[in-house]
């Protein structure tokens, strides 16, 4: 089928699940899959291209731009893995039909993705981040040790509690003299109202 004619396909398929206000959505036979598609791309694009383009809707935690294997150029689709399944959906519904440069871009979900294996073509930074992934991490060696007086301080700690009963405490007597000035209000205006009925 004609890429145009999924990308319409798909706009549709969002369109009715809008219009019928189902509570099942089309999004959810892949929920157990974080990967999508994306065909139609401008051939100079980069990773950090389209990292930049998809990372509005979430963590991207891997990226595969299919290249030609012996020349390096790319071949016009890549494979976005992000952190949060739900992150997803946001992009299929928001990215899908988009023109990047000119040129209508094609977002799906994928069920079953494996990340290609390595070949003689495969350059050092592409397996380390098939492998490592694009995702910035941390290092162990910048981890801060937890001091033992710091845990104390935080289970001593409660007075967020106490304040938390205070501040309960001083909106219910704010209330209570609210109701008072009402009713004396009320009083007020009918034994004002009963005194001059008697006049």
């Amino acid at each position: 089928m004609n890429p145009l004619t999924n990308v319409k396909n798909i706009k549709k398929l969002s369109e009715q699940e809008l219009s019928s206000g189902s509570k099942t959505s089309w999004h959810d036979q892949y929920k157990d899959s974080a990967w999508i598609f994306v065909g139609g791309l401008p051939y100079d694009l980069s990773e950090g291209d389209v990292i930049c383009i998809f990372s509005q809707y979430g963590e991207i935690v891997n990226l595969n731009l299919v290249r030609d294997k012996i020349t390096g150029k790319s071949k016009g689709f890549c494979f976005i893995c992000y952190e949060d399944q739900r992150s997803t959906v946001l992009s299929v519904d928001n990215l899908n039909g988009v023109k990047v440069l000119s040129r209508t871009i094609r977002v799906d979900h994928v069920n079953d993705y494996k990340p290609p294996k390595d070949n003689k073509y495969t350059d050092e930074e592409t397996k380390k981040l098939r492998t490592i992934g694009c995702a910035p991490g941390t290092e162990f060696g910048s981890i801060l040790p937890v001091k033992t007086e710091d845990i104390k301080q935080e289970k001593d700690s409660k007075p967020t509690e106490s304040k938390d009963k205070k501040r309960k405490h001083k909106e219910k007597k704010v209330k209570k003299e609210k109701k008072k000035k009402k009713k004396r209000k009320k009083s007020s205006s009918s034994s004002s109202s009963s005194s001059s009925d008697s006049d």
